[in-house]
C-alpha cells in the first residue's frame, strides 16, 4: 500500500469554494476507484485555510489511475484559483 498526504494552502476567503470542488472530487473518486482505500480531506484546527488530504492506495497503479483521471485533473484546475500556495505532497510506503 502507498500512502500520501497533502497539504493544500487555501486563501481562507475561498475556502468555501475549495470545499465545494474537493468534495465533488472525493465522491467520484470513492464511486470509481477501487484501489483508493481512503480519500478524505482534514482542515486544520489552529492553522486558516490549511488542509490535509489522507488517502490510501493499494498499489502504485492505483495512484498512478487516480492522477490519471479526467476528473481528477479537471477539479485541479477548477481548485487552482483558491490556492494560497503550492502543495505539499508526502508519498508514504505501508507499513504491514
Amino acid at each position: 500500500m502507498i500512502g500520501v498526504v497533502a497539504t493544500l494552502y487555501v486563501q481562507p476567503d475561498k475556502s468555501a469554494e475549495f470545499e465545494k470542488v474537493f468534495l465533488d472530487l472525493a465522491a467520484k473518486v470513492k464511486a470509481n476507484e477501487s484501489g483508493c482505500l481512503m480519500y478524505q480531506l482534514t482542515k486544520s484546527k489552529t492553522e486558516a485555510g490549511v488542509y490535509k488530504v489522507l488517502e490510501l492506495y493499494a498499489s502504485a497503479d492505483a495512484l498512478k489511475h487516480h492522477g490519471g483521471t479526467d476528473y481528477f485533473k479537471a477539479a485541479g484546475a477548477a481548485m487552482g484559483p483558491t490556492m494560497a500556495a503550492a502543495p505539499n505532497i508526502e508519498y508514504l510506503d505501508a507499513v504491514e
